[in-house]
């Protein structure tokens, strides 16, 4: 299957022992395809999907946000997801006639 747009975003692991706390930070990416969007341990139908957002919330740091017929996914980024979204409303807008 063919991949239209990736974009990365970060996943926080918090590890506690009995004497620290660490915190691992993991990037994965996020996929579209044509039939659906994917993160590491989800898969979106793109008809499930209605809409993505995202927020900066300073220079290298914000939230992307899946808005789905099961509630919205939240996705740590770190730089503007602007092209993957375009690449989805492209997808859509094809879908849609």
């Amino acid at each position: 299957m063919q991949v239209l747009a990736t974009h990365p975003y970060y996943k926080v692991q918090r590890h506690v022992s009995s004497t620290e706390q660490k915190d691992i930070e993991e990037e994965r990416e996020l996929i579209l395809y044509k039939d659906k969007i994917c993160s590491q341990y989800r898969e979106f139908p793109i008809q499930k999907v209605f809409d993505i957002s995202y927020r900066m919330i300073g220079r290298d740091v914000g939230f992307l946000y899946l808005h789905t017929s099961k509630g919205v996914y939240s996705y740590k980024i770190k730089s503007t997801p602007e092209q993957f979204i375009d690449a989805y409303k492209r997808e859509i807008n094809k879908s849609s006639f």
